[in-house]
């Protein structure tokens, strides 16, 4: 069997491994099959060990490595549950309390990453909603809708727009000007769709009764750690200006808030998603196979990369349809050199803002979609696949609409 054919064997099973998480007889998940897919490349010699290591893009790697170790600090400190407490604690009226809980998710999913920033708000969320005897439904799935919908700004909303923005070469603030419109015209589409299908829940204006007392908060290391995080973030918008890197600025902020924090350095390591950066990594080494037999070279003159309308149109419905099977972000990273042989700064803004927006569609199209419903089933709280579609789909047609509409106002006035 030749070399492309082998690949090519390989790459469809990495991916059905990742599209299938349960199969029969097989010990599986989306890492486990993402790191077999690399090792078999390289095991069969598709790919020989050199060649494996250098298709990982270890200036994404750097990236998430950085920001995890911030992230992880800041949990630990306790800073996403004070934020989430204090700002959620002045809703007044559950109405107030939507759109709190939309804009501060939003916010915070923008700079945090909002995997993690779901992680901390969804307990906050079932405290409030148990102790003032709310329905915690339309207020958990509107935070999973702001969650991505907010982290679609930045470079360091989500992993994908991570892979995006290191491999686009964009810099921080064009990247969060063009597509900050599409995050607040999103935003209200959010809260409307949750309002209207939860109408009893809103009808009546009553007052909403919340205590933070079950929530740890260590001040002492938090003096620290918060303003290395601003000043990380600050430095991102200018690190043109200085010569610095985004993965270099991240690695600094990261470096520094171990020595200055007060937490244990070794605790916050063993907070760091070491799974998702194995799993970042031997995508990678699969896609390059796949690039490297020619596998991908039809895509990229394709009508899908033309930019114009009808070529946004084109990825965004292409980026809603592959994030639910395969997820938004092994979507992104097989679409990582097709972009680049485009070399277009309008497909690389859409693949960010289309491939983030289509994870709202089901409960299955992003990781954070995933982490609200396990941390809310744990606490007796279940979001079922049809519950979560109905505001899933208007939020997403809608904000994807609104995607290509802003983004060919931008390019093509």
């Amino acid at each position: 069997m030749d070399s492309a054919s082998l690949t090519l064997i390989i790459f469809i099973l990495t991916y059905t491994g990742i599209i299938f998480t349960r199969l029969p007889w097989i010990n599986i998940d989306r890492p486990s099959a993402a790191f077999f897919g690399a090792i078999a490349l390289i095991v069969s010699g598709c790919l020989t060990l050199p060649e494996a290591v250098a298709a990982v893009d270890f200036n994404t790697i750097a990236l998430l490595l950085g920001m995890m170790i911030i992230i992880s600090t800041l949990q630990l400190d306790g800073f996403f549950s004070l934020l989430a407490a204090k700002t959620i604690a002045w809703s007044g009226t559950q109405r107030r309390l939507l759109t709190i809980i939309v804009l501060v998710t939003a916010i915070a999913s923008a700079f945090l990453v909002n995997d993690a920033v779901v992680l901390i708000f969804t307990p906050v969320i079932l405290s409030i909603c148990r102790s003032s005897g709310r329905n915690p439904l339309p207020y958990l799935i509107g935070e999973i809708l702001a969650c991505n919908v907010g982290s679609v700004m930045t470079m360091t909303g989500n992993p994908q727009n991570m892979l995006i923005g290191i491999n686009s070469g964009m810099d921080y603030h064009d990247f969060m000007l063009r597509l900050l419109p599409v995050t607040l015209l999103s935003l209200p589409v959010v809260i409307l769709a949750i309002r209207l299908l939860y109408r009893s829940e809103f009808r009546k204006k009553e007052y909403i009764r919340f205590s933070d007392t079950g929530f740890q908060y260590h001040f002492s290391s938090m003096k620290w750690s918060v303003p290395v995080f601003f000043l990380t973030i600050i430095m991102f918008f200018f690190s043109p200006a200085h010569g610095l890197s985004l993965p270099v600025i991240a690695l600094a902020g990261g470096s520094l808030i171990l020595i200055v924090g007060r937490i244990k350095p070794s605790r916050i390591i063993r907070q760091v998603d070491w799974v998702l950066l194995l799993f970042f990594a031997s995508l990678f080494i699969v896609v390059h196979a796949v690039e490297k037999e020619g596998l991908l070279g039809s895509l990229a003159g394709s009508a899908l990369l033309q930019e114009n309308t009808k070529g946004l149109i084109k990825l965004h419905a292409v980026s809603l349809v592959l994030s639910q099977i395969v997820s938004n972000v092994p979507f992104t990273v097989i679409m990582l050199p097709v972009m680049k042989a485009s070399g277009s700064e309008v497909l690389w803004l859409a693949l960010a803002s289309a491939s983030t927006l289509a994870g709202n569609a089901t409960i299955i199209g992003a990781m954070a979609n995933l982490i609200v419903i396990e941390s809310a089933e744990k606490e007796g709280v279940k979001i079922r696949f049809m519950e979560f579609l109905k505001p899933g789909l208007i939020v997403t047609i809608v904000s994807l609409m609104l995607s290509v509409a802003v983004l060919a106002l931008e390019f093509h006035p």
